[in-house]
């Protein structure tokens, strides 16, 4: 891409999250946080997005460090409560709350003190167990962890609201909100479980699962505007698309990176554009907006020289027409999707990315950060 930035950052970049724009704000996105992991001494730093004035694009980013603050243990996930504040989830099993200030100061919230929230399974009390996920829908924080406990806490308590202890027997390594009061996880044993926390017993709503192979499922993410829809990456880099509503399988399986997928995101107010990051070292940008007769989907390395590739797609459901989604559609004429590399060459591990309107920031274990802020040019 010719409007791709990149920031040499001297530090692996484990997240990266857009801080949102105000309601109803017409600005673009500037502001952007990251975490780092597997580092000496690890952070979450605050960044301006550079001048990409001079017209030549290129691997140039001007990037600018706001603030930054040390941070306990590797940051396993990232998330803005709202402008103000960042949750970010530590390798140490603790959840702190961190306080962006007008003048570009960081800092503990005060009313949050750094808690451990994650304890090692049939160990001493003491020992500790990775959080490995967080979502927030403001008041409410909930937490997963390597422990297989889910935590749901509202911001200014200091206890949590509800604790399932034994939520699962694997690791489970990511969380979303399908609809407040429900949320959806993701563990190591290729499972989709839906938790309704107006239920008041530990076991959750339904269970949805890859068939064969248990391949652990890394990622998740919900469809903005048909929550029944959801997206989730695993160990074996494929894409599957989940109807909640029907069945217990994936509808599609979409065959994609080389590697564990790391993170998958539905554009928030584009959703038929959805983006992908790998250990394998890329960035996938996928279209499912094209209409087009072949039922196979499209691979170009982006820019101008496009070269293609074929991926294959298996519908598992036959899924009724009615539903007006191109991720769920089985009219052949849809089943062509588009996928876009985003990053000029492979690179390290990408294992983050965040998608606000035209901008787009994904971090890297090659110690750097790249900006887009033309994403549908």
């Amino acid at each position: 891409m010719d409007d791709l930035s990149a920031k040499f950052v001297a530090q692996k970049i484990g997240k990266a999250r857009w801080r949102p724009l105000p309601p109803g704000s017409l600005q673009t996105a500037e502001t952007f946080a990251t975490g780092s992991w597997d580092n000496e001494k690890n952070f979450v730093s605050l960044w301006s997005v550079g001048d990409f004035g001079n017209g030549e694009g290129g691997l140039d980013g001007d990037h600018q460090l706001l603030c930054d603050i040390r941070h306990q243990g590797d940051v396993m996930d990232l998330q803005f409560f709202d402008q103000e504040r960042i949750v970010a989830a530590s390798s140490t099993g603790c959840v702190t709350i961190f306080l962006h200030h007008p003048k570009n100061q960081i800092s503990i919230n005060p009313q949050w003190t750094r808690r451990s929230l994650h304890m090692g399974q049939g160990s001493p009390s003491y020992s500790s167990a990775p959080c490995t996920g967080i979502v927030c829908s403001n008041p409410e924080i909930v937490t997963v962890g390597e422990d297989g406990r889910i935590n749901l806490f509202k911001a200014d308590h200091k206890e949590p609201v509800r604790t399932i202890d034994n939520a699962d027997s694997s690791t489970l390594h990511a969380v979303t909100f399908l609809r407040t009061p429900e949320i959806v996880t993701v563990n190591s044993i290729g499972q989709l479980k839906i938790w309704d926390f107006r239920q008041q017993g530990n076991e959750p709503s339904q269970i949805l699962s890859l068939t064969g192979d248990r391949v652990p499922l890394h990622c998740v993410d919900r469809h903005p505007n048909q929550q029944h829809i959801v997206a989730t990456g695993g160990q074996d880099g494929m894409l599957s698309i989940w109807d909640v509503r029907q069945g217990v399988m994936p509808v599609s399986l979409l065959k994609a990176h080389e590697a564990e997928m790391w993170e998958v995101h539905f554009h928030p107010s584009n959703p038929d554009h959805l983006f992908t990051c790998s250990e394998d070292g890329s960035l996938w940008h996928w279209d499912a907006s094209i209409d087009v007769p072949e039922k196979s989907s499209l691979f170009h390395q982006g820019g101008r020289n496009s070269t293609f590739l074929s991926h294959s797609l298996s519908n598992q459901a036959n899924v009724p027409q009615s539903l007006v989604s191109n991720w769920l559609s089985s009219d052949p004429a849809k089943d062509r999707i588009e996928i876009t590399s985003l990053l000029p060459n492979r690179t390290l591990s990408v294992n983050s990315l965040d998608v606000l309107g035209p901008c787009l920031v994904c971090g890297t274990d090659a110690e750097a950060i790249y900006v887009t802020r033309q994403l549908f040019s």
